[in-house]
Protein backbone atom coordinates (compact mmCIF):
# COMPACT_ATOMS: atom_id res chain seq x y z
CA UNK A 1 0.00 0.00 0.00
CA UNK A 2 0.97 3.68 -0.73
CA UNK A 3 2.74 4.92 2.31
CA UNK A 4 2.42 7.50 4.19
CA UNK A 5 -1.32 6.25 5.28
CA UNK A 6 -2.50 9.88 5.46
CA UNK A 7 -1.40 11.06 1.74
CA UNK A 8 -2.94 7.86 0.06
CA UNK A 9 -6.17 8.76 1.92
CA UNK A 10 -5.87 12.61 1.13
CA UNK A 11 -5.54 11.30 -2.47
CA UNK A 12 -8.28 9.03 -3.00
CA UNK A 13 -10.17 11.44 -1.37
CA UNK A 14 -9.79 14.45 -3.74
CA UNK A 15 -10.16 11.95 -6.64
CA UNK A 16 -13.37 9.50 -5.20
CA UNK A 17 -16.97 10.33 -6.97
CA UNK A 18 -18.60 11.69 -4.04
CA UNK A 19 -22.34 11.17 -3.39
CA UNK A 20 -23.14 14.59 -2.44
CA UNK A 21 -22.57 16.29 -5.98
CA UNK A 22 -23.13 19.63 -3.96
CA UNK A 23 -19.65 19.25 -2.54
CA UNK A 24 -18.07 18.36 -5.57
CA UNK A 25 -19.29 21.63 -7.36
CA UNK A 26 -18.24 23.94 -4.31
CA UNK A 27 -14.71 22.39 -4.35
CA UNK A 28 -14.06 23.25 -8.41
CA UNK A 29 -15.79 26.69 -7.29
CA UNK A 30 -13.03 26.84 -5.04
CA UNK A 31 -10.44 25.94 -7.60
CA UNK A 32 -11.69 27.93 -10.21
CA UNK A 33 -11.73 30.76 -8.08
CA UNK A 34 -8.35 30.68 -7.02
CA UNK A 35 -6.94 29.91 -10.60
CA UNK A 36 -8.80 33.24 -11.69
CA UNK A 37 -7.45 35.50 -8.97
CA UNK A 38 -3.87 34.32 -9.50
CA UNK A 39 -4.22 34.74 -13.20
CA UNK A 40 -5.61 38.48 -13.14
CA UNK A 41 -3.60 39.21 -10.19
CA UNK A 42 -0.26 38.11 -11.94
CA UNK A 43 -1.75 39.89 -15.07
CA UNK A 44 -2.42 43.42 -13.78
CA UNK A 45 0.73 43.69 -12.18
CA UNK A 46 2.45 42.74 -15.23
CA UNK A 47 0.22 45.39 -17.24
CA UNK A 48 0.99 48.38 -14.14
CA UNK A 49 5.05 47.15 -14.50
CA UNK A 50 4.29 47.83 -18.33
CA UNK A 51 2.52 51.16 -17.59
CA UNK A 52 5.64 51.85 -15.41
CA UNK A 53 8.07 51.16 -17.76
CA UNK A 54 6.55 53.21 -20.41
CA UNK A 55 6.28 56.11 -18.49
CA UNK A 56 9.85 55.65 -17.29
CA UNK A 57 11.38 55.25 -20.28
CA UNK A 58 9.35 58.33 -22.31
CA UNK A 59 9.35 60.87 -19.39
CA UNK A 60 12.45 60.03 -17.55
CA UNK A 61 14.47 59.79 -21.26
CA UNK A 62 13.24 63.27 -21.67
CA UNK A 63 14.47 65.00 -18.72
CA UNK A 64 17.26 65.11 -16.78
CA UNK A 65 18.55 62.40 -14.65
CA UNK A 66 20.61 64.96 -12.69
CA UNK A 67 21.91 68.33 -13.67
CA UNK A 68 24.46 70.52 -12.06
CA UNK A 69 24.17 74.07 -12.83
CA UNK A 70 25.12 77.63 -12.29
CA UNK A 71 22.84 80.42 -11.78
CA UNK A 72 25.40 83.21 -13.30
CA UNK A 73 25.86 80.32 -16.05
CA UNK A 74 28.80 77.96 -17.27
CA UNK A 75 31.40 79.39 -19.41
CA UNK A 76 33.77 76.14 -18.93
CA UNK A 77 30.75 73.21 -19.47
CA UNK A 78 33.14 71.46 -21.07
CA UNK A 79 35.49 71.05 -17.80
CA UNK A 80 31.96 70.22 -15.88
CA UNK A 81 31.62 68.23 -18.31
CA UNK A 82 35.04 66.08 -18.45
CA UNK A 83 34.46 65.79 -14.23
CA UNK A 84 30.86 64.43 -14.94
CA UNK A 85 32.26 61.48 -17.13
CA UNK A 86 35.05 60.54 -15.18
CA UNK A 87 32.08 59.12 -12.75
CA UNK A 88 31.44 55.63 -13.89
CA UNK A 89 27.92 55.65 -13.15
CA UNK A 90 27.78 58.80 -15.73
CA UNK A 91 26.45 57.76 -19.24
CA UNK A 92 26.22 60.88 -21.20
CA UNK A 93 26.80 64.62 -20.57
CA UNK A 94 25.00 67.51 -22.52
CA UNK A 95 24.89 71.19 -21.96
CA UNK A 96 21.57 72.72 -21.42
CA UNK A 97 19.77 76.14 -20.73
CA UNK A 98 15.98 76.12 -19.77
CA UNK A 99 13.13 78.83 -19.18
CA UNK A 100 9.35 79.07 -19.39
CA UNK A 101 8.13 81.21 -20.92
CA UNK A 102 4.94 81.52 -23.45
CA UNK A 103 4.64 80.92 -27.77
CA UNK A 104 2.03 82.59 -29.44
CA UNK A 105 1.56 81.73 -33.41
CA UNK A 106 -1.41 82.36 -35.82
CA UNK A 107 -3.23 83.93 -32.64
CA UNK A 108 -2.67 81.28 -30.46
CA UNK A 109 -0.98 81.70 -27.19
CA UNK A 110 0.27 78.59 -25.07
CA UNK A 111 2.68 77.72 -22.35
CA UNK A 112 6.08 76.14 -22.68
CA UNK A 113 9.24 74.80 -21.38
CA UNK A 114 11.74 76.58 -23.60
CA UNK A 115 14.94 74.28 -23.20
CA UNK A 116 18.51 75.15 -24.97
CA UNK A 117 20.37 72.04 -26.51
CA UNK A 118 23.47 71.27 -28.13
CA UNK A 119 22.08 69.33 -30.69
CA UNK A 120 25.85 67.08 -30.87
CA UNK A 121 25.73 65.91 -27.33
CA UNK A 122 21.99 65.78 -26.60
CA UNK A 123 21.12 62.14 -28.14
CA UNK A 124 23.42 61.31 -25.32
CA UNK A 125 21.39 62.15 -22.45
CA UNK A 126 17.63 62.41 -25.05
CA UNK A 127 15.49 59.66 -26.34
CA UNK A 128 14.26 62.86 -28.81
CA UNK A 129 15.93 61.84 -31.81
CA UNK A 130 14.39 58.85 -31.77
CA UNK A 131 10.50 60.09 -31.33
CA UNK A 132 11.14 63.38 -34.22
CA UNK A 133 8.34 63.54 -36.57
CA UNK A 134 9.56 65.76 -38.58
CA UNK A 135 13.25 67.57 -38.95
CA UNK A 136 15.76 66.46 -36.64
CA UNK A 137 17.93 67.56 -34.07
CA UNK A 138 20.76 68.81 -36.39
CA UNK A 139 18.78 71.80 -38.02
CA UNK A 140 19.08 73.12 -34.65
CA UNK A 141 21.74 75.53 -35.36
CA UNK A 142 23.23 78.60 -33.40
CA UNK A 143 22.45 81.81 -34.44
CA UNK A 144 19.41 81.18 -37.18
CA UNK A 145 16.51 80.84 -34.07
CA UNK A 146 15.28 77.48 -35.11
CA UNK A 147 12.84 75.51 -32.78
CA UNK A 148 11.38 72.07 -32.44
CA UNK A 149 7.85 71.28 -31.13
CA UNK A 150 6.15 68.24 -29.41
CA UNK A 151 3.55 67.66 -31.57
CA UNK A 152 0.41 68.36 -29.67
CA UNK A 153 2.25 72.00 -28.90
CA UNK A 154 2.23 72.36 -32.74
CA UNK A 155 -1.00 71.29 -33.52
CA UNK A 156 -2.61 73.44 -30.46
CA UNK A 157 -0.82 76.37 -32.15
CA UNK A 158 -2.49 76.00 -35.52
CA UNK A 159 1.70 75.94 -36.95
CA UNK A 160 3.21 73.59 -39.77
CA UNK A 161 6.93 73.44 -40.85
CA UNK A 162 8.70 76.72 -41.37
CA UNK A 163 5.70 78.98 -40.04
CA UNK A 164 6.96 81.16 -37.28
CA UNK A 165 6.48 81.28 -33.77
CA UNK A 166 7.22 83.93 -30.78
CA UNK A 167 8.50 83.12 -28.02
CA UNK A 168 7.75 85.54 -24.86
CA UNK A 169 9.69 85.21 -21.35
CA UNK A 170 8.19 86.50 -18.53
CA UNK A 171 10.99 88.91 -17.78
CA UNK A 172 10.74 92.34 -18.78
CA UNK A 173 13.22 94.62 -20.92
CA UNK A 174 13.11 98.24 -20.53
CA UNK A 175 13.83 100.29 -23.78
CA UNK A 176 12.40 104.14 -25.19
CA UNK A 177 8.71 102.84 -25.87
CA UNK A 178 8.72 101.55 -22.33
CA UNK A 179 8.72 98.11 -20.24
CA UNK A 180 8.07 95.13 -22.87
CA UNK A 181 8.18 91.57 -22.17
CA UNK A 182 11.38 90.09 -23.88
CA UNK A 183 10.73 88.25 -27.08
CA UNK A 184 11.71 86.68 -29.95
CA UNK A 185 10.70 85.25 -33.10
CA UNK A 186 11.77 81.60 -33.97
CA UNK A 187 11.34 79.07 -36.80
CA UNK A 188 9.77 75.92 -36.65
CA UNK A 189 12.27 73.16 -37.55
CA UNK A 190 10.98 69.82 -36.34
CA UNK A 191 8.17 67.98 -34.08
CA UNK A 192 8.57 65.13 -31.85
CA UNK A 193 5.76 62.73 -30.29
CA UNK A 194 7.10 60.85 -26.89
CA UNK A 195 4.01 60.48 -25.22
CA UNK A 196 2.54 62.10 -21.50
CA UNK A 197 2.47 65.82 -21.39
CA UNK A 198 5.67 66.50 -22.41
CA UNK A 199 4.08 66.96 -26.42
CA UNK A 200 2.06 69.38 -25.39
CA UNK A 201 4.56 71.68 -23.30
CA UNK A 202 8.14 70.67 -24.25
CA UNK A 203 10.32 73.00 -26.65
CA UNK A 204 13.87 72.83 -28.15
CA UNK A 205 15.94 75.06 -29.44
CA UNK A 206 20.16 75.20 -29.57
CA UNK A 207 21.86 76.49 -26.32
CA UNK A 208 23.64 79.45 -27.82
CA UNK A 209 20.23 81.17 -29.04
CA UNK A 210 18.69 80.39 -25.63
CA UNK A 211 21.54 82.03 -24.17
CA UNK A 212 20.79 84.84 -26.46
CA UNK A 213 17.32 84.90 -24.86
CA UNK A 214 18.58 84.86 -21.77
CA UNK A 215 20.81 87.31 -21.84
CA UNK A 216 23.66 84.63 -20.82
CA UNK A 217 26.08 85.00 -24.17
CA UNK A 218 27.18 81.66 -25.00
CA UNK A 219 27.24 80.51 -22.10
CA UNK A 220 24.89 77.51 -20.71
CA UNK A 221 22.92 76.88 -17.13
CA UNK A 222 24.50 73.33 -16.85
CA UNK A 223 25.58 70.83 -17.44
CA UNK A 224 22.47 67.82 -17.94
CA UNK A 225 23.98 64.06 -16.47
CA UNK A 226 21.92 60.72 -17.61
CA UNK A 227 23.65 58.05 -15.52
CA UNK A 228 23.24 54.19 -15.84
CA UNK A 229 20.95 53.29 -12.70
CA UNK A 230 17.75 55.80 -12.17
CA UNK A 231 17.94 55.40 -8.80
CA UNK A 232 21.73 56.32 -7.93
CA UNK A 233 21.13 59.98 -9.43
CA UNK A 234 21.09 61.85 -6.34
CA UNK A 235 23.86 60.37 -5.02
CA UNK A 236 26.31 60.39 -8.52
CA UNK A 237 24.84 64.36 -8.89
CA UNK A 238 26.19 64.86 -5.45
CA UNK A 239 29.38 63.42 -5.92
CA UNK A 240 29.90 65.27 -9.17
CA UNK A 241 29.42 68.77 -7.56
CA UNK A 242 31.32 68.10 -4.62
CA UNK A 243 34.15 67.68 -7.30
CA UNK A 244 33.85 70.92 -8.38
CA UNK A 245 34.65 74.18 -7.18
CA UNK A 246 31.97 76.38 -5.26
CA UNK A 247 29.14 77.97 -6.60
CA UNK A 248 27.17 75.06 -8.23
CA UNK A 249 24.12 73.47 -7.38
CA UNK A 250 22.53 70.05 -8.17
CA UNK A 251 19.30 68.44 -9.21
CA UNK A 252 17.72 65.11 -10.12
CA UNK A 253 14.55 63.54 -11.19
CA UNK A 254 13.33 62.54 -7.83
CA UNK A 255 12.87 66.12 -7.33
CA UNK A 256 11.00 66.87 -9.83
CA UNK A 257 9.00 63.87 -10.97
CA UNK A 258 9.61 61.77 -7.72
CA UNK A 259 6.09 62.29 -7.01
CA UNK A 260 4.61 60.76 -10.31
CA UNK A 261 6.12 57.73 -9.63
CA UNK A 262 5.87 57.42 -5.39
CA UNK A 263 2.47 57.82 -7.03
CA UNK A 264 2.37 54.71 -9.79
CA UNK A 265 4.00 52.21 -7.17
CA UNK A 266 1.33 53.29 -4.61
CA UNK A 267 -1.37 52.81 -6.75
CA UNK A 268 0.10 49.13 -7.58
CA UNK A 269 0.41 48.38 -4.45
CA UNK A 270 -2.94 49.15 -3.58
CA UNK A 271 -3.95 47.65 -6.25
CA UNK A 272 -2.14 44.66 -5.99
CA UNK A 273 -3.61 44.55 -2.34
CA UNK A 274 -7.36 44.50 -3.23
CA UNK A 275 -7.00 41.68 -5.86
CA UNK A 276 -5.03 39.75 -3.00
CA UNK A 277 -8.09 39.57 -1.40
CA UNK A 278 -9.88 37.46 -4.41
CA UNK A 279 -7.47 35.43 -3.92
CA UNK A 280 -8.44 35.09 -0.24
CA UNK A 281 -12.06 35.32 -0.96
CA UNK A 282 -11.26 32.00 -3.16
CA UNK A 283 -8.46 30.25 -0.80
CA UNK A 284 -10.62 30.63 2.01
CA UNK A 285 -13.61 28.96 -0.05
CA UNK A 286 -11.58 25.60 0.56
CA UNK A 287 -12.79 26.21 4.10
CA UNK A 288 -16.71 25.51 3.46
CA UNK A 289 -16.31 22.48 0.71
CA UNK A 290 -13.33 20.78 3.46
CA UNK A 291 -16.15 21.54 6.66
CA UNK A 292 -18.72 19.73 3.95
CA UNK A 293 -16.29 16.63 2.75
CA UNK A 294 -15.50 16.36 7.02
CA UNK A 295 -19.77 16.01 7.87
CA UNK A 296 -19.60 13.42 4.79
CA UNK A 297 -16.91 11.74 5.54
CA UNK A 298 -17.97 11.40 9.56
CA UNK A 299 -18.68 7.60 9.35
CA UNK A 300 -15.43 6.99 7.27
CA UNK A 301 -13.46 9.46 10.02
CA UNK A 302 -14.54 6.72 12.76
CA UNK A 303 -13.51 3.58 11.31
CA UNK A 304 -10.19 4.91 10.85
CA UNK A 305 -10.06 5.82 13.97
CA UNK A 306 -10.74 2.68 16.13
CA UNK A 307 -8.54 0.80 13.29
CA UNK A 308 -5.41 3.29 15.25
CA UNK A 309 -5.14 6.28 12.99
CA UNK A 310 -4.00 9.15 15.33
CA UNK A 311 -6.01 12.72 14.95
CA UNK A 312 -2.82 14.02 13.39
CA UNK A 313 -3.10 11.50 10.90
CA UNK A 314 -6.62 12.42 10.06
CA UNK A 315 -5.41 16.10 10.06
CA UNK A 316 -3.14 15.48 7.73
CA UNK A 317 -5.71 13.30 5.52
CA UNK A 318 -8.07 16.56 4.54
CA UNK A 319 -5.02 18.98 4.59
CA UNK A 320 -3.73 16.34 1.76
CA UNK A 321 -6.78 16.88 0.05
CA UNK A 322 -7.52 20.75 0.44
CA UNK A 323 -3.92 21.15 0.00
CA UNK A 324 -4.40 19.55 -3.66
CA UNK A 325 -7.22 22.25 -4.21
CA UNK A 326 -5.10 24.85 -3.32
CA UNK A 327 -2.09 23.81 -4.42
CA UNK A 328 -3.41 22.84 -8.05
CA UNK A 329 -5.49 26.21 -8.88
CA UNK A 330 -2.42 28.10 -7.51
CA UNK A 331 0.02 26.57 -10.20
CA UNK A 332 -2.38 26.49 -12.71
CA UNK A 333 -3.67 30.15 -12.12
CA UNK A 334 -0.04 31.27 -12.05
CA UNK A 335 0.81 29.37 -15.36
CA UNK A 336 -2.12 30.92 -16.89
CA UNK A 337 -1.54 34.71 -15.84
CA UNK A 338 2.42 34.17 -16.75
CA UNK A 339 0.85 33.40 -20.21
CA UNK A 340 -1.39 36.03 -20.26
CA UNK A 341 1.05 38.20 -19.14
CA UNK A 342 3.70 37.80 -21.89
CA UNK A 343 0.46 38.08 -24.47
CA UNK A 344 -1.85 40.58 -23.20
CA UNK A 345 -0.93 43.05 -25.92
CA UNK A 346 -1.39 40.48 -28.81
CA UNK A 347 -4.98 39.45 -27.07
CA UNK A 348 -5.85 42.99 -26.16
CA UNK A 349 -5.10 43.94 -30.39
CA UNK A 350 -6.96 40.42 -30.98
CA UNK A 351 -10.45 41.99 -29.14
CA UNK A 352 -9.93 45.52 -30.79
CA UNK A 353 -9.89 43.93 -34.50
CA UNK A 354 -13.28 41.70 -33.34
CA UNK A 355 -15.18 44.95 -31.87
CA UNK A 356 -13.72 46.85 -34.13
CA UNK A 357 -13.31 49.61 -32.16
CA UNK A 358 -9.63 51.01 -29.84
CA UNK A 359 -9.24 50.70 -26.12
CA UNK A 360 -6.76 52.72 -25.66
CA UNK A 361 -6.59 55.96 -28.13
CA UNK A 362 -3.15 57.88 -29.11
CA UNK A 363 -4.88 61.13 -28.93
CA UNK A 364 -6.17 60.87 -25.60
CA UNK A 365 -3.31 58.46 -23.85
CA UNK A 366 0.28 58.37 -24.48
CA UNK A 367 0.31 55.06 -26.12
CA UNK A 368 -2.21 53.15 -27.96
CA UNK A 369 -1.68 49.49 -27.05
CA UNK A 370 -1.46 47.67 -23.54
CA UNK A 371 2.26 47.38 -22.41
CA UNK A 372 3.09 44.38 -20.13
CA UNK A 373 6.34 43.80 -18.24
CA UNK A 374 6.38 40.41 -16.13
CA UNK A 375 8.49 40.66 -13.02
CA UNK A 376 9.75 37.36 -11.61
CA UNK A 377 8.98 38.96 -8.08
CA UNK A 378 5.78 39.46 -8.78
CA UNK A 379 4.84 35.84 -9.82
CA UNK A 380 7.23 34.30 -7.00
CA UNK A 381 4.77 36.80 -4.06
CA UNK A 382 1.84 36.36 -5.78
CA UNK A 383 2.08 32.46 -6.03
CA UNK A 384 3.51 31.94 -2.47
CA UNK A 385 0.69 33.97 -0.62
CA UNK A 386 -1.69 31.49 -2.88
CA UNK A 387 -0.08 28.89 -1.46
CA UNK A 388 0.11 30.20 2.25
CA UNK A 389 -3.61 30.98 2.19
CA UNK A 390 -4.73 28.01 0.68
CA UNK A 391 -2.90 25.76 2.91
CA UNK A 392 -3.64 27.96 5.89
CA UNK A 393 -7.11 27.32 4.87
CA UNK A 394 -7.20 23.53 5.19
CA UNK A 395 -5.84 23.67 9.20
CA UNK A 396 -9.67 24.75 10.63
CA UNK A 397 -11.34 21.80 8.78
CA UNK A 398 -9.11 19.50 9.18
CA UNK A 399 -9.13 20.13 12.98
CA UNK A 400 -12.52 19.60 13.00
CA UNK A 401 -12.11 15.91 11.35
CA UNK A 402 -9.48 15.37 14.29
CA UNK A 403 -12.12 16.35 16.64
CA UNK A 404 -14.86 13.58 15.74
CA UNK A 405 -15.49 11.14 18.55
CA UNK A 406 -15.98 7.76 16.82
CA UNK A 407 -19.00 6.30 19.27
CA UNK A 408 -21.15 9.39 18.36
CA UNK A 409 -20.18 9.18 14.36
CA UNK A 410 -21.12 5.42 14.57
CA UNK A 411 -24.05 5.91 16.84
CA UNK A 412 -26.70 5.88 13.43
CA UNK A 413 -24.89 3.84 11.59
Amino acid sequence: MFRPLSVFIGLRYTAAKRRNHFISFISLVSMLGLILGVMVLITVLSVMNGFDRELRERILGMVPHAVVESPEGMEDWRDVARVAESNPMVTGVAPFSRAEGMLTGRGEVQGALINGVDPEHEPDVSIIQKHMNNGSLSDLQAGEFGIILGEALARRLGIRMGDRVTVVLPEASVSPAGVLPRMKRFTLVGTFSVGAELDSSYTLVHYKDAGKLLRLGDKAQGVRIQVEELFQAPRVANQIAQSLPGGYRTMNWTQTHGNLFQAIQMEKTMIGLLLMFIVAVAAFNIVSALVMVVTDKKADIAILRTMGMTPAGIMAVFIIQGGVIGVGGTLIGTGLGVLLALNISSVIEWIESVLSMQFLSADVYFISYLPSELQLNDVLIVGGAGLAMSLLATIYPAWRASRVQPAEALRYE
